[in-house]
């Protein structure tokens, strides 16, 4: 895969950097170690979203597109503390996406292979299932309560606005709209879900070709 603007150095450097910013505790090396050592299995996990997804161009991450930095720094984090067990490194990384692109996705949730976010301001995202070919949008939350959790199922948007708590259900190629909140509840597969009058949910069909807007499929 190409970086633009960047060589695996440079973008290594880049990251430290980054992370010297953000958490400016002076543990630089033991960081730049750890990113070092997993750099290439990320870069690799990082590649088959990016080609996955429509709007990027194939075969090329670049840094400064910020919803891709976001996915980087979630994979660099995951591959980190799955594979190395090093919760301070993957903590950075976890507090650098926070505060470079607003979106809490703690390193041990275990996020699909391919997903896509529009813009990733406001995303709050819980331990929960996640199924491969999820959308995200700005501000959508997927929350869990005790032992509740939710299962959202592939191909699956969330638009703006958008939450599901608790013991809900997504499944399959379902949609929930702008502002639209799932509380324990079910969204069949293949509908829509729009707020109705005192929280009730309205179901529509979803158009057959919106995921073509965001994928390869």
């Amino acid at each position: 895969m190409k970086l633009r603007d960047h060589t695996r150095a440079s973008l290594l450097a880049y990251t430290v950097a980054q992370c010297a910013a953000i958490v400016p505790d002076g543990r630089e090396a033991g960081f730049r170690a750890a990113a070092d050592a997993h750099l290439d299995a990320a870069l690799e996990r990082l590649h088959r979203c990016i080609n996955a997804c429509a709007p990027w161009r194939p075969d090329e991450f670049n840094v400064l597109q910020s919803s891709q930095h976001t996915i980087f720094l979630y994979f660099l984090a995951n591959t980190i503390w799955t594979r190395s067990g090093d919760a301070a490194a993957a903590t950075r990384l976890f507090l650098m996406n926070k505060a470079l692109n607003g979106i809490d996705l703690f390193y041990e949730i275990a996020m699909p292979q391919v997903f896509y976010i529009g813009h990733s301001v406001g995303i709050v995202l819980a331990k929960a299932t996640y199924g491969e070919f999820l959308v995200l949008y700005q501000n959508s939350t997927v929350g869990r309560h005790k032992d509740q959790i939710p299962v959202i199922g592939e191909r699956v948007v969330l638009y703006p606005g958008s939450a599901v708590a608790a013991g809900s259900v997504i499944e399959d190629d379902a949609v929930v709209s702008q502002g639209v909140r799932v509380i324990n509840r079910h969204v069949p597969a293949g509908m829509m879900a729009f707020a109705g009058e005192a929280g009730a949910l309205i179901l529509r069909p979803r158009p057959d070709d919106l995921l073509q807007e965001y994928f390869r499929l």
